[in-house]
């Protein structure tokens, strides 16, 4: 008689938290992941984080508690992205968390983190229009795409992309045809009402306003960067 096989092994991710968090940055790849992997949400402490749309968002775990060995780390964006950057014990964590896990990924932002981190220097890697050439002061190379695979870094572009970061994520670890039916299981067929996703597409105004909501926390970055450069 054939003894019972044990269920394969499910792979296991962790998601940083943080106030300011874009909460599409984690809520979309997220929901493409959660069926298949066991996902840590993992902040200092386990109150709730706020995003920087008043969302608030449970860690389930803490930084400290939070599996060192993960098969995933991700890292998502958001306006709180430069307070990340200028906080020396969460690049710690990334850096650390990162240098084990087989997949190091970002959505939007979040990318920002792992360049200070130290992760993506002569990696291929994208992150929101409006920051990209911020990647090359982490020594990335900025590619314009919604989302970037350079072996094991996955970065995803602005906010939406997170979903297509997902696919292509769980197409990469558990196979295409997975990836395929959590797409149809969800639905996603964008159709959007508007063809203005991208500044290329969009009109001068809309460009203009989006440019001046980030200039703040760009340039935040771009201080807190050159600071720790010296």
């Amino acid at each position: 008689m054939s003894q019972p096989q044990d269920p394969p092994r499910r792979p296991v991710a962790a998601m940083l938290l943080f106030p300011g968090l874009t909460h599409l940055d984690l809520v979309g790849p997220h929901a493409v992941l959660a069926t298949d992997m066991d996902v840590h949400l993992a902040w200092k402490d386990t109150d709730p984080v706020v995003s920087d749309s008043g969302m608030a968002i449970l860690p389930t775990t803490t930084l400290r508690d939070c599996p060192r060995e993960v098969d995933l780390l991700m890292v998502p964006g958001g306006f709180g992205t430069k307070d990340v950057i200028a906080d020396p014990e969460l690049l710690d964590w990334v850096a650390d968390v990162g240098a084990r896990a087989g997949w190091v990924t970002s959505v939007c932002t979040g990318s920002l983190v792992l360049g200070a981190a130290g992760l993506l220097r002569g990696r291929r890697a994208t992150t929101h229009w409006t920051t990209r050439h911020l990647l090359e002061t982490f020594g990335a190379e900025n590619i314009v795409a919604r989302t970037v695979v350079d072996g094991n870094r996955i970065t995803g572009g602005g906010v939406t992309a997170g979903i297509d970061f997902g696919l292509t994520v769980l197409a990469g670890m558990l196979g295409e045809e997975r990836a395929r039916t959590v797409q149809l299981a969800l639905e996603y067929d964008p159709q959007p009402p508007f063809d203005a996703g991208t500044p290329e597409r969009s009109t001068p105004a809309a460009v203009a306003q989006v440019r001046a909501m980030v200039a703040a926390a760009n340039a935040e970055i771009e201080r807190t960067t050159a600071a720790r450069a010296r």
